[in-house]
This record gives structure tokens, C-alpha cells and sequence, in this order.
């Protein structure tokens, strides 16, 4: 299948991200919270540019089966912008004046180009951030302690509910994405852009 021929591809780039000082951080609980802070921030951000990516595939859909997967995975982005909606709450954080981080506008600009070049470039785009996050917390759920502060980030990404969501862009993925060297090179690309992004959680001047 080729979801799992482009995640074997990259799974190089996963590990490096599973071991992060950031991913680290949140599996043991010492992310400084400012680092969290700026992560929620700008992922709220991100994750707005990703609902709209879903929704402009859903409009070029050709297909009722692929309507419907686009649309669940539209709701599930909502529903992960209520869970920052939350956290923002909590750390006072004003999203609508959050301006983007140099690598958080990088991976948006990716979803923008993919959408001009077809749906199948588009969710190559897109899947990444999906199967990487339900990867993270996964393996953050073997070791999570108990009074972890980021608990409930962990849950999230563990839970069987986005566990569900990944098995679905990736089925869209087989389903509507040839195995072209354009598609390889957007889901690695994907893929880098959220590498970076730990990375730049870590410079509050990034």
C-alpha cells in the first residue's frame, strides 16, 4: 500500500522526531511550559491552514466515498482546534493575533502549493502531520507517567478517536495518490516540516 511505502521512507525523519528535545519534553513531562506555550500558538495556526486544505479537497472531490472521508477529516481537525481552543483558554494565549513562525509558514505555503497541483499531492501533504502525531503519541503513551502536565496531549494523539483519523487519510491517500515521484517528494517534505517545527518551538525567536 502506499501509505505504509511512503511512511517506510521516512521513518528515519519519525524517529528523529520521537526523540526531540520537544517530543522528549512532553513524554516525561519537563517541556518548559513557554515552549508548549509558543507550540500551542502556532499550531492553532497550522492547524487552521490544514482544516481549510481539507475543505478546498472536499470542494474538487469527484467522488461521494471521497467527499464523506474529507468531510470526517475536516471534523476531526475542528475538533483538534477545540482541544488548543482549550489550552489557549488556559495559557491566555490570543489566537487570532498569533503570527507564524518561519517554519510554521513554510508548511502552510507546502498545503498551498499541493492543492494547486492536484488532490493527490494535496493529502500526500497532509498525511504526515496525521500518522506522525498518531505515531508520537502512541509510542509517548507506552512510558506516560502519572501527573505528566501534558497528559492530556498524549491521550489525544493515543486515543482510538485520532487513531481512526489516520487510518482514514491514509486510506484516501491509496485511493487517490499514484506513487510519483512529486507525491514521495511532498510527503517527505511533509514530513521535514515537522522536524523543524519542534525545533523551532524551542527558539522563542523562530
Amino acid at each position: 500500500m502506499l501509505h505504509e511505502i511512503l511512511w517506510q521512507q521516512n521513518v528515519r525523519l519519525a524517529e528523529v522526531c520521537l526523540h526531540h528535545p520537544f517530543v522528549r519534553g512532553l513524554a516525561d513531562g519537563t517541556l518548559d511550559p513557554e515552549a508548549f506555550r509558543r507550540y500551542v500558538a502556532q499550531d492553532a495556526f497550522f492547524l487552521n491552514a490544514f482544516a481549510r486544505a481539507y475543505a478546498l479537497a472536499a470542494a474538487r472531490s469527484q467522488d461521494g466515498k471521497t467527499l464523506i472521508s474529507l468531510c470526517e477529516l475536516l471534523n476531526g481537525v475542528l475538533r483538534e482546534l477545540q482541544l488548543h481552543t482549550g489550552y489557549a483558554k488556559e495559557l491566555k494565549i490570543e489566537l487570532a493575533r498569533v503570527q507564524p513562525y518561519r517554519a510554521v509558514a513554510a508548511y502552510t505555503d507546502l498545503l498551498a502549493i499541493a492543492w494547486q497541483r492536484g488532490p493527490g499531492e494535496t493529502i500526500a501533504a497532509m498525511t504526515p502531520c496525521m500518522r506522525l502525531y498518531g505515531y508520537l503519541g502512541t509510542e509517548l503513551a507506552k512510558t506516560m507517567g502519572a501527573g505528566n502536565p501534558y497528559q492530556q496531549w498524549i491521550a489525544t494523539y493515543s486515543g482510538a478517536d485520532f487513531q481512526a483519523l489516520v487510518t482514514r487519510v491514509e486510506s484516501l491517500l491509496d485511493s487517490i495518490a499514484e506513487d510519483t515521484l512529486a507525491v514521495r517528494d511532498a510527503y517527505e517534505y511533509a514530513m521535514r516540516c515537522e522536524l523543524n517545527f519542534f525545533s523551532a518551538m524551542l527558539e522563542p525567536t523562530a
